[in-house]
């Protein structure tokens, strides 16, 4: 135990001797939290619309001042001409174009139906989906209105039943407090996965750790030295983000603290162990960090942060069962947003045990100590 204890403070003096790492380690996580959690949203503020009004009436420019009157529509412009809509489209000056028919203003007085086409700008998938979503629930707004004026007893032969709604665990549908559990996520994985493989290779690079090799100290003590100054830092930092996200954005915290902590402990140990063996098959920092950004990428744009996971492919999902970052990312959202207890994510913490189990043994058995 003395040998792992003298390890771990050489481990300590050797990271913050470099004056910028040991700002940096503080300091990002500052700025990722202060940049990333407002920055990164589905939301949309202010969608973009052209209307081309061909009929020039009441009823269309009823339907105008009723998006006008939306908060989440802009009128960029309003013209006659399907050319300069077009081009406006194509310009990426506009989302959706509204094209309101000559013949509009005279089927809704005759009682017939009336037809408008959108053109929607699909290049952003989900913000196409959105902005139509808006654009159908105004036109069927003023569709009701239009029913109701024109005869004043449908108003009760269209009444439905009244339906009461809920959110759970995020009634204002706040975009932040869903991302910053997220971000939190990406924060402790990549003090844990990138700085500890970078200064294991960095040893190589430098020819200190052929020291170490000609030592008595055995594998797993060296591993372990190699792993608890990250694991203390990623916590930290995690303590860190979490005072931002309550501080700044008024994140909510539903339950344990404790439960919350020890989970981060065990992903860190798995992505520890897991930067470990990848650095032990890397000689070079730049051979680590191709591989480490290899299986960053995977990890973190399949944890669910962006994309439910129950929308991925099956084997999508089977491969996730090796992914560390979606089992978190699915403990801080229930931990933080449900009050979510043990018992609810026990499945989720079995997992992360097993993976930093494996990958601790591969890194010890796959370090070799050659002089």
């Amino acid at each position: 135990m003395r040998t792992i204890i003298f390890l771990i403070k050489k481990e300590f003096l050797q990271i913050f001797r470099d004056k910028f790492i040991g700002k940096a380690i503080f300091g990002i996580p500052i700025v990722q939290m202060l940049i990333l959690v407002p920055a990164i949203t589905f939301e949309i503020k202010s969608a973009r619309l052209c209307i081309i009004d061909n009929d020039m009436t009441a009823e269309s420019r009823g339907l105008i001042s009723k998006l006008e009157g939306s908060p989440f529509f802009s009128i960029v412009q309003a013209t006659s001409s399907g050319k300069e809509a077009n081009d406006l489209l194509y310009g990426n000056k506009t989302d959706l174009v509204l094209h309101i028919p000559q013949e509009f203003g005279r089927d809704l007085g005759l009682g017939k139906s009336a037809k408008v086409m959108a053109s929607v700008n699909a290049i952003n998938a989900m913000t196409a989906q959105l902005s139509w979503a808006y654009l159908s629930g105004v036109i069927r707004d003023y569709n009701i209105d239009i029913i109701v004026s024109a005869n004043p007893a449908a108003a009760a032969m269209m009444a439905s039943p009244s339906i009461t709604y809920r959110y759970w665990y995020n009634e204002m549908l706040n975009y932040k407090h869903y991302m910053l559990p997220g971000i939190l996520v990406i924060l402790v994985m990549a003090i844990g996965f990138i700085l500890a493989g970078l200064n294991m290779v960095r040893e190589k690079e430098i020819g200190t750790i052929e020291q170490i090799n000609v030592t008595p100290v055995k594998k797993y003590q060296f591993v372990t030295a190699k792993m608890v100054p990250f694991l203390v830092i990623g916590l930290i930092d995690l303590a860190i983000g979490l005072g931002i996200g309550k501080l700044l954005f008024d994140i909510p915290f539903e339950g344990s603290l404790f439960l919350l902590f020890l989970c981060s402990a065990f992903f860190l140990v798995a992505a520890l162990g897991m930067a470990l063996f990848l650095s032990t098959m890397s000689g070079t920092q730049q051979q680590f960090m191709f591989m480490a950004f290899f299986f960053m990428i995977i990890f973190i744009l399949m944890s669910g942060i962006f994309t439910p996971l129950e929308s991925m492919p099956v084997w999508a999902q089977k491969i996730d069962l090796l992914n560390p970052v979606a089992y978190l990312m699915r403990i801080y959202r229930m931990i933080m947003l449900k009050g979510s207890a043990y018992a609810d994510i026990e499945r989720d913490i079995f997992a992360l045990v097993a993976i930093a189990v494996v990958f601790t043994a591969l890194a010890i058995n796959r370090y070799r100590k050659t002089a």
